[in-house]
């Protein structure tokens, strides 16, 4: 078992910044491929960025390309997501996943309870 917990949602206005963490224990966190997705009201929950075990890969979607960055500390089993120029289409609760898989499309096996971010404008 993975036990994931976000923390650092606010709310900010347009333009502005934020910093999600993601601290995992349980299990050992390098061992994980980590990810953020998002669930806006009323949508389905999307895939917003990934990282490989050793943080050298990433990858996100084409939203939030060039405005956020996922990056990983595993010494100190958190992952992040540095969200920056923010738009209110930003607004949603961010959940932190854990991919047990090394290879292919991110998967989650264990997610986060969510940290609710919402941008103004």
């Amino acid at each position: 078992q993975v036990q994931l917990v976000e923390s650092g949602g606010g709310v900010v206005q347009a333009g502005g910044s934020l910093r999600l963490s993601c601290a995992a224990s349980g299990r050992t966190f390098s061992l994980f491929r980590m990810g953020w997705f998002r669930q806006a009201p009323g949508k389905e929950r999307e895939f917003v960025a990934h990282i490989s075990r050793s943080g050298g890969f990433a990858y996100y979607a084409d939203s939030v390309k060039g405005r956020f960055t996922i990056s990983r500390d595993n010494a100190k089993n958190t992952v992040y997501l540095q969200m920056n120029s923010l738009k209110p289409d930003d607004t949603a609760v961010y959940y932190c996943a854990a991919d047990q898989g090394r290879l292919g499309t991110f998967t989650p096996d264990y997610w986060g309870q969510g940290t609710q971010v919402a941008v103004s404008s």
